[in-house]
Protein backbone atom coordinates (compact mmCIF):
# COMPACT_ATOMS: atom_id res chain seq x y z
CA UNK A 1 0.00 0.00 0.00
CA UNK A 2 1.28 3.48 -0.85
CA UNK A 3 1.04 6.54 1.37
CA UNK A 4 0.30 9.81 -0.43
CA UNK A 5 1.32 13.26 0.77
CA UNK A 6 -0.86 15.87 -0.88
CA UNK A 7 1.37 18.73 0.20
CA UNK A 8 4.25 17.99 -2.16
CA UNK A 9 3.08 14.82 -3.93
CA UNK A 10 5.43 12.17 -2.50
CA UNK A 11 4.27 8.58 -2.82
CA UNK A 12 5.77 6.17 -0.29
CA UNK A 13 5.80 2.42 -0.94
CA UNK A 14 6.62 -0.29 1.56
CA UNK A 15 5.89 -3.35 -0.59
CA UNK A 16 7.64 -4.42 -3.79
CA UNK A 17 4.43 -5.39 -5.54
CA UNK A 18 2.74 -2.05 -4.90
CA UNK A 19 5.76 -0.17 -6.20
CA UNK A 20 6.06 -2.36 -9.30
CA UNK A 21 2.38 -1.91 -10.15
CA UNK A 22 2.74 1.85 -9.93
CA UNK A 23 5.92 1.85 -12.04
CA UNK A 24 4.17 -0.27 -14.67
CA UNK A 25 1.58 2.47 -15.16
CA UNK A 26 4.30 5.10 -15.41
CA UNK A 27 6.16 3.12 -18.06
CA UNK A 28 2.99 2.75 -20.09
CA UNK A 29 2.93 6.54 -20.14
CA UNK A 30 6.47 6.53 -21.54
CA UNK A 31 8.12 7.78 -18.35
CA UNK A 32 11.83 7.20 -17.67
CA UNK A 33 12.55 6.08 -14.10
CA UNK A 34 15.56 7.31 -12.16
CA UNK A 35 16.69 5.56 -8.95
CA UNK A 36 18.76 6.92 -6.06
CA UNK A 37 19.49 4.06 -3.62
CA UNK A 38 20.25 5.26 -0.06
CA UNK A 39 20.39 4.02 3.51
CA UNK A 40 18.65 7.14 4.78
CA UNK A 41 20.01 9.75 7.20
CA UNK A 42 19.78 12.02 4.18
CA UNK A 43 21.89 15.14 3.81
CA UNK A 44 22.42 17.73 1.09
CA UNK A 45 24.63 15.29 -0.80
CA UNK A 46 21.73 12.87 -1.24
CA UNK A 47 19.40 15.65 -2.26
CA UNK A 48 21.97 16.80 -4.81
CA UNK A 49 21.74 13.34 -6.39
CA UNK A 50 18.02 13.95 -6.83
CA UNK A 51 18.75 17.23 -8.59
CA UNK A 52 21.59 15.73 -10.65
CA UNK A 53 19.49 12.87 -12.02
CA UNK A 54 16.59 15.14 -12.97
CA UNK A 55 17.78 15.75 -16.54
CA UNK A 56 18.07 12.02 -17.24
CA UNK A 57 14.60 10.86 -16.18
CA UNK A 58 10.96 11.86 -15.74
CA UNK A 59 10.29 10.21 -12.37
CA UNK A 60 12.74 10.25 -9.46
CA UNK A 61 12.56 7.33 -7.03
CA UNK A 62 14.59 7.27 -3.83
CA UNK A 63 14.97 4.13 -1.74
CA UNK A 64 15.75 4.11 1.98
CA UNK A 65 16.93 0.78 3.30
CA UNK A 66 19.61 0.17 5.93
CA UNK A 67 21.02 -2.97 4.38
CA UNK A 68 22.29 -5.44 7.01
CA UNK A 69 24.36 -7.55 4.59
CA UNK A 70 26.82 -4.74 3.82
CA UNK A 71 27.81 -4.18 7.45
CA UNK A 72 30.68 -6.32 8.68
CA UNK A 73 30.42 -4.63 12.08
CA UNK A 74 27.21 -5.25 14.05
CA UNK A 75 27.83 -2.20 16.24
CA UNK A 76 28.16 0.02 13.16
CA UNK A 77 24.82 -1.29 11.90
CA UNK A 78 23.19 -0.63 15.26
CA UNK A 79 24.56 2.93 15.43
CA UNK A 80 23.62 3.85 11.87
CA UNK A 81 21.28 6.88 12.14
CA UNK A 82 17.64 6.42 11.14
CA UNK A 83 15.86 9.82 11.22
CA UNK A 84 12.98 8.61 9.03
CA UNK A 85 10.55 11.49 9.58
CA UNK A 86 13.23 14.05 8.76
CA UNK A 87 14.26 12.05 5.70
CA UNK A 88 10.72 12.01 4.38
CA UNK A 89 10.37 15.73 4.94
CA UNK A 90 13.66 16.38 3.12
CA UNK A 91 12.52 14.31 0.15
CA UNK A 92 9.22 16.16 0.03
CA UNK A 93 11.01 19.50 0.04
CA UNK A 94 13.38 18.27 -2.70
CA UNK A 95 10.47 17.29 -4.92
CA UNK A 96 11.17 13.56 -4.91
CA UNK A 97 8.37 11.71 -6.71
CA UNK A 98 8.50 8.25 -5.12
CA UNK A 99 10.03 6.69 -2.01
CA UNK A 100 10.57 2.96 -1.50
CA UNK A 101 11.06 2.10 2.18
CA UNK A 102 10.82 -1.68 2.69
CA UNK A 103 11.37 -3.76 5.81
CA UNK A 104 14.24 -6.29 5.87
CA UNK A 105 11.71 -9.13 5.54
CA UNK A 106 10.45 -7.58 2.30
CA UNK A 107 13.93 -7.63 0.76
CA UNK A 108 15.42 -10.85 2.14
CA UNK A 109 14.22 -14.40 2.57
CA UNK A 110 15.71 -16.87 5.03
CA UNK A 111 19.21 -18.24 4.39
CA UNK A 112 19.76 -16.30 1.18
CA UNK A 113 23.14 -16.79 -0.46
CA UNK A 114 24.87 -14.36 -2.79
CA UNK A 115 28.26 -14.11 -4.42
CA UNK A 116 29.46 -12.24 -7.46
CA UNK A 117 33.05 -12.27 -8.75
CA UNK A 118 34.27 -8.70 -8.45
CA UNK A 119 37.99 -9.43 -8.82
CA UNK A 120 40.47 -7.03 -7.20
CA UNK A 121 37.76 -4.48 -6.43
CA UNK A 122 36.49 -6.82 -3.73
CA UNK A 123 39.82 -7.10 -1.92
CA UNK A 124 41.56 -3.72 -2.13
CA UNK A 125 40.97 -0.46 -0.23
CA UNK A 126 37.39 -0.65 1.13
CA UNK A 127 37.28 -4.34 0.25
CA UNK A 128 40.37 -5.03 2.36
CA UNK A 129 39.15 -3.15 5.43
CA UNK A 130 35.49 -4.15 5.13
CA UNK A 131 35.50 -7.78 4.01
CA UNK A 132 32.17 -8.83 2.52
CA UNK A 133 30.97 -5.24 2.25
CA UNK A 134 30.74 -5.14 -1.53
CA UNK A 135 29.04 -8.51 -1.69
CA UNK A 136 26.33 -6.99 0.51
CA UNK A 137 26.22 -3.84 -1.60
CA UNK A 138 25.83 -5.73 -4.87
CA UNK A 139 23.27 -8.06 -3.32
CA UNK A 140 20.93 -5.25 -2.31
CA UNK A 141 21.53 -3.06 -5.36
CA UNK A 142 20.84 -5.99 -7.68
CA UNK A 143 17.57 -6.54 -5.80
CA UNK A 144 16.63 -2.88 -6.15
CA UNK A 145 17.51 -2.89 -9.86
CA UNK A 146 15.39 -6.01 -10.33
CA UNK A 147 12.41 -4.54 -8.47
CA UNK A 148 12.52 -1.05 -9.97
CA UNK A 149 14.11 -1.77 -13.37
CA UNK A 150 15.25 1.86 -13.53
CA UNK A 151 16.42 3.48 -16.73
CA UNK A 152 19.11 5.34 -14.82
CA UNK A 153 20.61 5.24 -11.32
CA UNK A 154 22.77 7.85 -9.61
CA UNK A 155 25.57 7.42 -7.06
CA UNK A 156 27.93 9.82 -5.29
CA UNK A 157 31.64 10.09 -5.97
CA UNK A 158 32.49 9.89 -2.26
CA UNK A 159 31.82 6.15 -2.52
CA UNK A 160 33.83 5.87 -5.73
CA UNK A 161 34.89 2.26 -5.26
CA UNK A 162 31.26 1.32 -4.67
CA UNK A 163 30.36 2.99 -7.97
CA UNK A 164 32.99 0.92 -9.82
CA UNK A 165 31.71 -2.23 -8.10
CA UNK A 166 28.12 -1.53 -9.16
CA UNK A 167 29.29 -0.68 -12.66
CA UNK A 168 31.06 -4.05 -12.86
CA UNK A 169 28.02 -5.87 -11.48
CA UNK A 170 25.75 -4.37 -14.14
CA UNK A 171 28.16 -5.55 -16.84
CA UNK A 172 28.46 -9.06 -15.41
CA UNK A 173 24.69 -9.45 -14.98
CA UNK A 174 23.97 -7.60 -18.24
CA UNK A 175 21.58 -5.19 -16.52
CA UNK A 176 20.33 -2.59 -19.01
CA UNK A 177 20.82 0.59 -17.00
CA UNK A 178 22.59 3.92 -17.30
CA UNK A 179 24.76 4.78 -14.29
CA UNK A 180 25.60 8.36 -13.33
CA UNK A 181 28.35 9.53 -10.97
CA UNK A 182 27.59 12.75 -9.09
CA UNK A 183 30.53 14.81 -7.75
CA UNK A 184 31.08 14.77 -3.99
CA UNK A 185 29.13 17.44 -2.11
CA UNK A 186 31.10 19.19 0.63
CA UNK A 187 30.49 21.42 3.60
CA UNK A 188 31.75 24.99 3.22
CA UNK A 189 35.00 23.98 4.98
CA UNK A 190 35.57 21.06 2.62
CA UNK A 191 34.42 18.09 4.70
CA UNK A 192 32.63 15.57 2.50
CA UNK A 193 28.99 15.25 3.47
CA UNK A 194 28.24 11.89 5.07
CA UNK A 195 25.48 10.40 7.17
CA UNK A 196 28.18 9.45 9.68
CA UNK A 197 29.24 13.07 10.30
CA UNK A 198 26.43 13.53 12.83
CA UNK A 199 28.24 11.08 15.13
CA UNK A 200 31.35 13.28 15.35
CA UNK A 201 31.98 15.38 18.43
CA UNK A 202 32.81 19.06 17.94
CA UNK A 203 36.50 18.21 18.35
CA UNK A 204 36.28 15.25 15.98
CA UNK A 205 34.44 17.35 13.41
CA UNK A 206 37.31 19.87 13.46
CA UNK A 207 39.93 17.11 13.25
CA UNK A 208 38.18 15.53 10.27
CA UNK A 209 39.09 18.54 8.12
CA UNK A 210 42.59 17.08 7.80
CA UNK A 211 41.17 14.60 5.26
CA UNK A 212 40.22 17.36 2.83
CA UNK A 213 43.51 19.16 3.48
CA UNK A 214 45.34 15.98 2.53
CA UNK A 215 43.41 15.70 -0.72
CA UNK A 216 44.07 19.35 -1.52
CA UNK A 217 47.79 18.71 -0.92
CA UNK A 218 47.65 15.95 -3.51
CA UNK A 219 45.81 18.22 -5.92
CA UNK A 220 48.36 21.00 -5.56
CA UNK A 221 51.58 18.98 -5.49
CA UNK A 222 51.17 15.73 -7.37
CA UNK A 223 53.14 15.39 -10.60
CA UNK A 224 54.72 12.53 -12.47
CA UNK A 225 57.57 11.03 -10.47
CA UNK A 226 56.57 12.25 -7.00
CA UNK A 227 53.60 10.03 -6.12
CA UNK A 228 55.41 8.35 -3.23
CA UNK A 229 56.69 11.63 -1.78
CA UNK A 230 53.18 13.07 -1.86
CA UNK A 231 51.78 10.00 -0.12
CA UNK A 232 54.41 10.20 2.62
CA UNK A 233 53.63 13.88 3.20
CA UNK A 234 49.87 13.30 3.40
CA UNK A 235 50.34 10.34 5.75
CA UNK A 236 52.45 12.59 7.99
CA UNK A 237 49.70 15.23 7.93
CA UNK A 238 47.05 12.71 8.93
CA UNK A 239 49.13 11.02 11.61
CA UNK A 240 49.84 14.39 13.22
CA UNK A 241 46.21 14.50 14.38
CA UNK A 242 45.84 13.05 17.92
CA UNK A 243 43.79 9.83 18.13
CA UNK A 244 43.28 9.63 14.36
CA UNK A 245 43.59 6.05 13.12
CA UNK A 246 44.76 5.81 9.52
CA UNK A 247 43.57 2.95 7.32
CA UNK A 248 44.83 3.94 3.89
CA UNK A 249 46.15 6.72 1.69
CA UNK A 250 46.44 5.75 -1.96
CA UNK A 251 46.91 7.21 -5.42
CA UNK A 252 45.14 4.92 -7.87
CA UNK A 253 44.16 4.32 -11.45
CA UNK A 254 40.75 5.86 -12.08
CA UNK A 255 39.26 2.76 -13.70
CA UNK A 256 40.83 -0.18 -11.83
CA UNK A 257 41.87 1.45 -8.52
CA UNK A 258 45.26 -0.18 -8.99
CA UNK A 259 47.77 1.55 -6.69
CA UNK A 260 50.12 3.72 -8.74
CA UNK A 261 53.86 4.27 -8.27
CA UNK A 262 56.23 7.01 -9.39
CA UNK A 263 56.56 5.23 -12.74
CA UNK A 264 52.88 5.78 -13.60
CA UNK A 265 52.09 7.86 -16.66
CA UNK A 266 48.36 8.40 -15.97
CA UNK A 267 47.11 11.85 -16.89
CA UNK A 268 44.28 11.55 -14.36
CA UNK A 269 44.35 9.68 -11.05
CA UNK A 270 42.22 9.37 -7.94
CA UNK A 271 43.55 9.97 -4.43
CA UNK A 272 41.68 8.09 -1.68
CA UNK A 273 41.80 8.36 2.11
CA UNK A 274 40.14 6.35 4.90
CA UNK A 275 40.50 7.13 8.61
CA UNK A 276 38.83 6.64 11.97
CA UNK A 277 38.08 9.73 14.07
CA UNK A 278 35.96 9.73 17.23
CA UNK A 279 35.12 6.08 16.60
CA UNK A 280 33.64 7.08 13.23
CA UNK A 281 35.03 5.77 9.95
CA UNK A 282 35.33 8.45 7.27
CA UNK A 283 36.32 8.10 3.61
CA UNK A 284 36.94 10.65 0.89
CA UNK A 285 38.62 10.97 -2.48
CA UNK A 286 39.53 13.43 -5.20
CA UNK A 287 40.00 12.98 -8.93
CA UNK A 288 43.17 14.82 -9.93
CA UNK A 289 44.82 15.82 -13.20
CA UNK A 290 48.55 15.06 -12.92
CA UNK A 291 50.99 17.81 -13.84
CA UNK A 292 53.96 16.91 -16.03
Amino acid sequence: MAVFFNELAVLIFYKKRDLQNHLLHLRKEGKRIGLIPTMGALHVGHLTLLEYIKEYCDVRLCSIFVNPTQFNNAEDLEKYPRPIERDIDNLKQAGCDLLFMPEVSEMYGENEEWYIELGELDSILEGAFRPGHFQGVTQIVSKLFDIVKPDVACFGQKDYQQYLVIEKMTRLLEIPIELKLCPTVRETDGLAMSSRNVRLTEKGRAQALIIYKGLIYFQQHIEHGNFERCKIKVIEMLESVPDLKLEYVEICDLNSLESLTDNATNETVIALIAVWIDGVRLIDNMIIHVEN
